[in-house]
């Protein structure tokens, strides 16, 4: 067997060529053999088909790079849950955008790590840059906001935590009921105490049982309020400006999850919704949601640079003294991780070639698909709206539907391989959940995803003999007859 050439340096890209055609050719028929949103037949089938192409998993003699990356590449995409599919909406799984997707490629290739100055200087410099950038769209008034790039939302709300503990020692968290389920565990991880949990009955953050908890705990030691801006079950938006003006009376500092939501500043139609986010002491955005950028793509940014002062770490092989004195940047405060890609790279590519412009379009049309969902249930009969959407989730259930039946509607879908729906809870009942995160989804997309939630619920019904009123079996029923004869 010949050598296996390397992917970097100068020889690096012919060598890469004829296996990215073959990486090419396998993702198109590999989604050709699947035909949907994701594989049918459920864990078992695909777990099954999965070893027949790794057996054994370490072969005594290797089959070589084409074939290799043919059987595994395509094995993975026919087996895969495809967010770019329309129907494949039901978590912040966000479809690539293939710029973004071809930047990480030469992000892997080239391979720069992160912890030193001398593995990735032209990468450090971007990543100073781009992250300074990012932090003044947050923090537009302040001299020098400045931003990390994290493994995603949970890393960043852990590091907000960490930077308040470090800066005023083992500070009570305060969270809504709504909040991400990071902030109780970064609380656990960094052994602070329990957050204190403030009701959200309406999904969102409730302002007077909040001023009533922050009144209770003056005087007790710090506090840290978080908030969110688009939650994960509803993507509903905690009223951040009234929380700032909580926090400011009562003393208390806030970090804003806007994992979600914080995408929305590009837009200058909807940057409205996520006003008082320039009021915390540091934001959570997560560019691998609204952002359409590959895993991972987290951010935390702070008002001021010092903020991240804590984070300083001393190795000397990585940081020495008299390097640092000499003007090598020092990396290791730039994150809790040592060996980290460089990120940042996908992401500056996709600011470039698309400018606020472009991400504002696609945050709109992504915004407008779920307002269109949100109509097309309201019109159809048998289907209640949870609630109109905040940003691009909605919420949907078969009207009179029990719990059991819900569920059963959704892995049916899921089985099938016919769709992918979230699933959560909200008002002592289970609902749908649809995440809308391709900007390209058409009407005719979100008409077939009802008749299908449609058809699956006569189905489910005639299957367990359970009576289905006549408003829910005839949603549409042209619809669901037609969208019936395409279910493999």
């Amino acid at each position: 067997m010949p050598t296996p050439p390397l992917a970097g340096s100068t020889p690096g890209p012919a060598a890469l060529r004829p296996l990215l055609d073959t990486v090419l050719t396998a993702l198109q028929e590999g989604a050709r053999r699947r035909d949907g949103p994701l594989p049918a037949g459920g864990p078992d089938t695909v777990t099954a088909a999965l070893r027949t192409v790794l057996d054994p998993v370490i072969p005594e003699h290797g089959t070589g790079a084409h074939h290799a990356l043919a059987a595994l590449v395509g094995a993975l995409t026919e087996g895969a849950a495809d967010p770019a599919d329309p129907l494949c909406a039901a978590h912040l799984h966000t479809p690539p955008l293939a710029v973004a997707a071809a930047a990480d490629l030469a992000a892997s290739a080239l391979n720069p790590s992160m912890d030193s100055w001398d593995q990735a200087p032209a990468a450090s410099a971007l990543e100073a840059g781009t992250t300074a950038a990012l932090a003044a769209e947050i923090y537009p008034h302040h001299t020098a906001p400045d931003a990390l790039v994290t493994t995603g939302g949970t890393e960043a709300n852990q590091l907000a935590l960490l930077l308040a503990r470090e800066r005023h020692g083992p500070v009570r968290t305060v969270t809504g009921a709504n909040a991400h389920h990071s902030i109780t565990r970064a609380a656990w991880l960094l052994g602070l105490p329990e957050p204190v949990t403030v009701p959200a009955p309406t999904g969102t953050l409730d302002l007077a049982a909040l001023d009533d908890t922050l009144a209770r705990l003056r005087g007790q030691g710090p506090v840290l309020v978080t908030a969110t801006a688009g939650t994960t079950d509803t993507g509903q938006i905690d009223p951040l400006a009234e929380i700032a003006d909580l926090c400011t009376r009562h003393g208390a500092e806030l970090h804003i999850d806007a994992a979600y939501g914080g995408p929305l500043l590009f837009s200058p139609t909807h940057r409205h919704q996520v006003h008082g986010l320039h009021r915390a002491h540091s934001v959570t955005l997560d560019l691998h949601k609204l952002g359409w950028q590959p895993a991972s793509a987290g951010i935390l940014a702070v008002p001021d640079r010092h903020h991240l002062d804590a984070l300083h770490h001393r190795a000397p092989y990585l940081n020495a003294d008299d390097d640092t004195e000499a003007g090598l940047p020092d990396l290791l405060g730039r994150s809790l991780r040592t060996t980290r890609r460089p990120d940042v790279l996908k992401i500056a590519v996709t600011l470039q070639a698309l400018g606020r412009t472009g991400l504002a379009d696609l945050v709109d049309r992504t915004c407008a698909a779920a307002h269109h969902l949100a109509d097309l249930v309201t019109k159809a009969p048998g289907l209640d709206l949870y609630d109109r959407p905040t940003i691009s989730t909605v919420l949907f259930r078969p009207t009179d539907a029990d719990d059991r039946t819900v569920a059963a509607i959704r892995r049916a879908l899921l089985t099938g391989g016919h769709a992918v729906l979230g699933r959560t809870r909200a008002h002592g009942r289970l609902w749908l959940k649809a995440t809308l995160l391709n900007p390209y989804t058409t009407p005719d997309d979100l008409q077939r995803l009802l008749g299908l939630v449609t058809e699956a619920l006569v189905t489910e019904a005639l299957a367990t003999e359970s009576p289905v009123t006549e408003t829910s079996a005839a949603a549409d029923p042209a619809t669901a007859t037609q969208e019936g004869s395409s279910l493999r």
